[in-house]
């Protein structure tokens, strides 16, 4: 089992100082050339998708480890550096944190025009991966985060968070296009975080019957159903 999925954060307010942030985005940029020479584009988006790896790529870049702001801070850093030189790099990443995270779209259809790629294919991918860690995955954490990573060769890792307004804890979503085989089961690598009330995942192998039943019901009834919730209501 690969060491990637979600970490459980304190959520941290503030910002970053200006000279951090600077700091942040050459030493991120650096990273990112020195990947990409050594290894390729896809060994990069495979780092990102790692947890672990991208944590502690935050504690090198100078966040706190146990943060929720080293997301944000992190993942902001690089947009702010790699994408001037996305067509050099052939790395761009769209989306961001709260209203930057609705524009993950349309800037994965700028890049889809400069690289020949399937925007309305990856903008899908985009939007499912969202759906599914804040419908399907119900774990009380609500997504505010969103960053599509994608590569000129077609390849992409989706970072998210989730916050929990109950627990002041920030959960880290994580997603990579290679090997993925469904959206709706067992879409993420791995899942690791601390349990903190009773989660629904219907996205869980085991879960696949309830899965399916919903979709039934859904497809059979739906009459039926907006029926009985117009009763309810």
């Amino acid at each position: 089992m690969k060491r990637s999925g979600a970490a459980d954060l304190p959520l941290h307010n503030g910002h970053v100082p200006q000279w951090l942030a600077q700091r942040m985005s050459r030493l991120g940029l650096a990273v990112t050339e020195v990947l990409l020479a050594q290894f390729g584009k896809n060994e990069v988006l495979r780092r990102l998708s790692d947890p672990f790896w991208f944590q502690s790529l935050g504690a090198v870049m100078g966040m706190d480890w146990h943060s929720s702001g080293i997301t944000t801070s992190v993942m902001g850093a690089l947009k702010k550096s790699i994408n001037p030189l996305s067509r050099e790099l052939g790395i761009y990443i769209c989306g961001g944190k709260g209203a930057s995270s609705r524009q993950a779209p349309e800037e994965i259809r700028k890049a889809c025009d400069s690289t020949g790629l399937d925007a309305a294919q990856l903008v899908r991918c985009s939007k499912l991966s969202a759906k599914v860690d804040n419908t399907v995955v119900q774990d009380g954490f609500q997504l505010y985060l969103h960053n599509f990573i994608l590569s000129d060769e077609g390849q992409w890792t989706v970072i998210q968070q989730g916050m929990s307004a109950t627990s002041s804890m920030a959960r880290r979503y994580h997603w990579h296009s290679a090997g993925l085989q469904s959206f709706v089961e067992e879409p993420h690598t791995a899942i690791c975080g601390y349990p903190q009330c009773d989660i629904l995942n219907l996205a869980d192998r085991l879960a696949c019957p309830a899965r399916n039943a919903v979709l039934s019901i859904t497809r059979e009834k739906p009459e039926t159903m907006m029926r009985d919730i117009q009763h309810l209501v």
